[in-house]
């Protein structure tokens, strides 16, 4: 980073990412890799972009008052313009991004602002992750919800008004794979009009197979795009393989998801270099799967059993600033926004930049009938009911949006 501010690499990324991925060929995932690989085509996958790429000529730019002004109001906004607008000197023109994101969320948003919640269908985990409740060195009992435990958990969430849900485990393949995927998600998929997915990543195949079983939309988290912090804070399993994580995204594209979301976990390591790297990321995606949307998140880390404290804290100002910028660089985005932040934070930034909210969340097995005592993955800090959360939307404007997609109007895809 410069006396500017501006995001650069002191190493040329191209050395950093070949030393980060060294030959794979003892990796669990390799054989996998190597089909992948085949399957890819013409087609780079992000892993190799990154390889070959030298961003390092962003120290040039200086974050001026002058350069932060362009990159506000850039038509076609770049790495460097996103750079600018993380920089440490664009905090002093804070209320200018805000204005700026504010215009941008409503000109390609309007009022709508969607809501859903996620249903955790196991706690069962390989990986040994340091900032994770789930993590497998913990002593908390594990539970995979059956065919009836899921259904009783969708009705209860059904009831709570919500019409799109999030379907989240642990990772762990043997248990909770395909073959528990095969039988859960036909039950799940007339009940709502939208089904989203966070699991392990899988493979092309695997992805298209979820798509015919109505899975919509695929978020899948790096964490942290820094190498060394990553193998830091993954210690076991199949987490550890970075590079099987970073082209996963490259993976749904392939098979053709509706939408794929991508995030950093804020707290890990320097925000605004993974902020850098998920744009970069972004962009990727969005040349290479134009037809697929897109989505991102940056929750913080927060207090887990077990679990590790920030080592680096990113304040409000801070998170708000990373929104803004990202509403910049890409009006088109879906924001998510989930109920780690507290109220007021989400109050505020709903109207700015935020079109997609958690609301009501349990974060354990069976934690909205089965099981609600059981261990939370994450706390949570907003815990404001659905109807509530729709009221608030109301007060403040915006239009509460629980259904999707009509079923009355099929399931045909945008990327078939």
């Amino acid at each position: 980073m410069t006396d500017h501010g501006i995001i650069v690499a002191t190493t040329p990324l191209s050395e950093q990412y070949q030393q980060h991925f060294p030959d794979t060929a003892a990796s669990p995932l390799a054989t996998q890799q190597s089909v992948e690989a085949q399957l890819s085509g013409k087609t780079p996958l992000f892993s190799e972009v990154l390889a070959q790429t030298d961003f390092s000529t962003l120290q040039l730019i200086p974050a001026d008052e002058n350069r932060i002004k362009q990159a506000l109001y850039a038509q076609k906004p770049e790495i460097a313009d996103l750079a600018v607008l993380l920089s440490p000197v664009a905090t002093a023109f804070l209320p200018e991004l805000i204005q700026r994101a504010a215009q941008l969320t409503k000109q390609h948003f309007g009022a709508a602002r969607q809501l859903f919640a996620p249903l955790y269908m196991s706690n069962l985990c390989a990986n040994e992750c340091t900032y994770c409740g789930f993590s497998m060195s913990q002593a908390v009992k594990r539970r995979v919800l059956n065919s009836e435990e899921l259904l009783q958990e969708a009705e209860a969430v059904k009831a709570l008004g919500h019409d799109q849900l999030l379907l989240v485990t642990g990772e762990h393949e043997r248990k909770v794979g395909m073959d528990y995927f095969r039988r859960q998600i036909p039950l799940l998929r007339p009940l709502f009009s939208r089904l989203m997915l966070e699991v392990q990543p899988l493979t092309t195949i695997e992805y298209q197979e979820l798509k015919q079983l109505g899975i919509d939309t695929v978020l899948v988290y790096q964490e942290t795009y820094q190498q060394q912090a990553y193998q830091q804070y993954h210690l076991k399993g199949n987490k550890t393989d970075m590079r099987w994580r970073l082209d996963c995204p490259d993976r749904l594209g392939k098979a053709g998801i509706d939408k794929i979301g991508l995030g950093i976990l804020l707290g890990l390591a320097d925000w605004r270099l993974d902020a850098f790297y998920l744009a970069t990321h972004l962009r990727h995606l969005q040349k290479h799967y134009w037809r697929s949307q897109f989505s991102v998140a940056f929750p913080r880390l927060r207090p887990c059993s077990g679990g590790i404290e920030p080592k680096v804290l990113v304040g409000d100002k801070e998170l708000v600033q990373l929104y803004c910028a990202f509403r910049i660089f890409a009006p088109e985005l879906e924001l998510i926004l989930s109920t780690r932040e507290r109220a007021r934070l989400r109050d505020l930034l709903l109207p700015l930049v935020i079109t997609s909210i958690s609301a009501g969340s349990k974060t354990q097995p069976g934690g909205y009938q089965v099981a609600p005592e059981a261990l939370q993955q994450f706390s949570i800090d907003d815990e404001r009911s659905p109807k509530e959360m729709a009221a608030v939307l109301t007060e403040l404007g915006l239009q509460p949006v629980w259904t999707n997609w009509h079923p009355a109007f099929g399931r045909g895809s945008s990327c078939s």
